[in-house]
């Protein structure tokens, strides 16, 4: 069982940035496609990002497109994001979470696509 823990949440300005980790247990981090979520009070959990197993395909939400960009350290056992040029449409609790089918080859999109979520770290935009 994998286990995933965020940081770099924090309180950044219009136009800030912010780069999250998640840190993965376990020696099989590097066979599966990972992703991040987020999920504002009162909203559904939506897509942010998502990485394939090895990093050659990455998705990214037509909101975090051009804004974040989406890694991964294999060797390390975790992913990050970097976010750029932050919006107060960008609060919220962001997940790391990874993908269900080892050798997954694209990116998935999907809540359903993820089978074990980290605790989540908060990101506040002040405008």
């Amino acid at each position: 069982q994998v286990q995933l823990v965020e940081s770099g949440g924090g309180l950044v300005q219009t136009g800030g940035s912010l780069n999250l980790s998640c840190a993965a247990s376990g020696s099989t981090f590097g066979v599966y496609a990972m992703g991040w979520f987020r999920q504002a009070p009162g909203k559904e959990r939506e897509f942010v990002a998502s990485l394939s197993w090895n990093g050659d395909h990455t998705a990214y939400a037509d909101s975090s497109k051009g804004r974040f960009t989406c890694s991964r350290d294999n060797a390390k056992n975790t992913l990050y994001i970097q976010m750029n040029n932050l919006k107060p449409e960008d609060t919220a609790t962001y997940y790391c979470a990874k993908g269900s089918t080892p050798g997954f080859l694209a990116a998935p999109r999907t809540v359903g696509d993820f089978d074990s979520w980290g605790q989540g770290t908060q990101v506040t935009v002040s405008s």
